[in-house]
């Protein structure tokens, strides 16, 4: 019985250490996912710090980096393709795949502008050349400048009188141009170069009085802070104009990112709040619109009546408004691959058999655009070889979802990408759409660069007043207008016009109008 009973000691305390066992087991396992889901964040912090962000992906048979882009292209692909200059382009076949190389023509010596002033200096040889015939000049030309120039402008209007009698004189005098603000000191082109430094090149206001200074002009923080805001509200009307021919258009693309702003609700903190960017690339214009915060109710208010193609990242907000009636709500490829780009540290083959396949689609665009395909034609080669990919990713997705743990980065990649995959389809059903909303990150860059130089906006009124500004200037970029000029010439010229013409001043109508000499 004692021997038994020890037995029985022996098997229990067995039990108890297998039990034990299969506890630190699944608690290391745990662990081990914890380990890897944060290594995979500091990755991904270190590569926002330290790292590039680009998103380009080639991979080859052997997963290694490959320094050409390779298509997998059939002999009658090949045969329609428009080639221009067949000496300039050279054909390398392997045996998967065609690879063409153009080779990149050389820019040569920089060309100095026509428009430029010219300060001619003749040198003469040093000795005599009295008899001797000019066959021709060497003509060398050196780039040079000299810092810009405050100037005063200034009108001097005779006094005449008229004599009606000996008690009463008619006193004559020419009247002051017309302008929009008719006290202010500053003249139109030093109020547009104050704007454009300030919301094109993001130089904020007391870095330019600085500058002022060290020429000798010293003005007031507060004096330059009323001449622009009096300034921006002036632009109020043409602001809404804007808005509405970019919402006329029916197709947008739609974004948002954050700026920082002074409350005088939260002393000593800065309150944080969100440029929401319609864009449209049809009308090459971007609207910016501030709101306070990053729920629904901003782009709400600017789409309450917008009917049309809406082309968005998967954030929430996007899907309740995509919903609506007359919205037919698209989403944007770029930003599911940036997922599976995320996720090649933590799943290398599953993340470069997703790439590849984006990689498929993209090539596609490109040479939509390569051959310069519009309407059907388009639409035509998206539907025969966009559509199957687009049918393949979304099986291979749901085969594979059930295969990886959820919370990985690929769990995470597939998650976000196969729900959404009937709005990923959506650009193949119309040539006018686009793949993905780059258009829109493309507008948003030059704020995201601004940001690093004035911190902050100082009041919400502040932060909307700049969203006009660069609504304006960033479609002054898109149509390649100076934005000085345009805006020095609308500063003059606004307040001759009417609601029923003010239109025309908007960048993408005053080109128009600058060519038929500014009516």
């Amino acid at each position: 019985m004692e021997a038994t009973g020890n037995i029985v000691d022996y098997k229990v305390l067995y039990d108890q250490l297998h039990i034990k066992h299969n506890e630190l087991e699944a608690r290391f396992a745990g662990q081990h996912v914890r380990i890897t889901d944060l290594t995979h964040q500091l990755a991904q912090l270190q590569k926002m710090i330290f790292g590039t962000r680009h998103e380009r992906f080639v991979a080859t048979d052997d997963n290694k980096p490959s320094p050409q882009l390779t298509l997998n292209l059939d002999a009658e692909t090949i045969a329609t393709c428009k080639i221009t200059d067949v000496k300039k382009v050279t054909v390398i076949r392997t045996k998967t795949a065609v690879t063409f190389h153009k080779p990149k023509p050389h820019p040569g010596r920089m060309k100095l502008p026509e428009t430029l002033r010219r300060e001619t200096v003749i040198l003469m040889p040093d000795c005599d050349v009295t008899g001797l015939k000019k066959i021709g000049e060497e003509i060398t030309e050196i780039l040079d400048f000299t810092p810009g120039e405050f100037y005063v402008k200034q009108y001097i209007r005779p006094k005449f009188v008229k004599p009606l009698s000996e008690t009463n004189d008619t006193v004559i005098t020419a009247s002051l141009p017309g302008r929009m603000m008719e006290k202010c000191m500053a003249g139109e082109g030093l109020l547009a170069q104050i704007l454009v430094d300030k919301y094109m090149d993001h130089l904020p206001l007391h870095r330019q009085l600085q500058r002022f200074a060290r020429i000798g002009l010293t003005i007031a923080q507060s004096t330059i802070n009323g001449w622009v805001k009096n300034t921006l509200l002036l632009f109020v009307a043409l602001y809404e104009l804007h808005k509405q021919q970019i919402l006329n258009t029916g197709y947008i693309n739609v974004d948002e990112t954050g700026i920082r702003v002074l409350d005088d609700d939260k002393k000593g903190q800065s309150h944080k709040g969100f440029y929401w960017v319609y864009h449209s690339q049809e009308l090459k214009a971007s609207l910016f619109d501030y709101q306070p915060g990053r729920g629904r109710e901003g782009p709400n208010n600017v789409l309450e009546k917008y009917q049309g193609f809406l082309q968005t990242d998967g954030y929430s907000t996007y899907d309740k408004i995509g919903a609506k009636e007359g919205i037919i709500h698209l989403g944007c490829m770029a930003h599911a691959r940036r997922y599976f780009i995320e996720a090649r540290d933590n799943d290398v083959p599953r993340a470069d058999h997703a790439l590849k396949m984006f990689q498929q689609l993209y090539a596609i665009e490109a040479r939509i655009k390569d051959l310069a395909l519009e309407g059907n034609d388009k639409l035509r080669l998206r539907m025969h070889e966009a559509v199957p990919i687009l049918n393949a990713m979304k099986k291979w997705m749901t085969e594979e979802y059930i295969q990886v743990r959820p919370t990985s980065p690929i769990g995470k990649a597939i998650a976000y990408t196969l729900p959404r995959m009937e709005k990923l389809t959506v650009y193949t059903t119309n040539a006018r759409l686009n793949i993905d909303n780059n258009p829109v990150e493309n507008a948003i860059r030059p704020v995201a660069i601004g940001r690093k130089n004035y911190l902050f906006a100082g009041s919400h009124e502040a932060a909307q007043r700049a969203a006009m500004m660069y609504s304006f200037f960033n479609t002054c970029r898109l149509h390649k207008i100076n934005p000085y000029e345009w805006l020095k010439d609308v500063l003059e010229r606004i307040h001759l016009y009417k609601s029923s013409n003010l239109h025309e001043l908007l960048p993408q109508n005053w080109i128009k109008l600058k060519s038929d000499g500014m009516g």
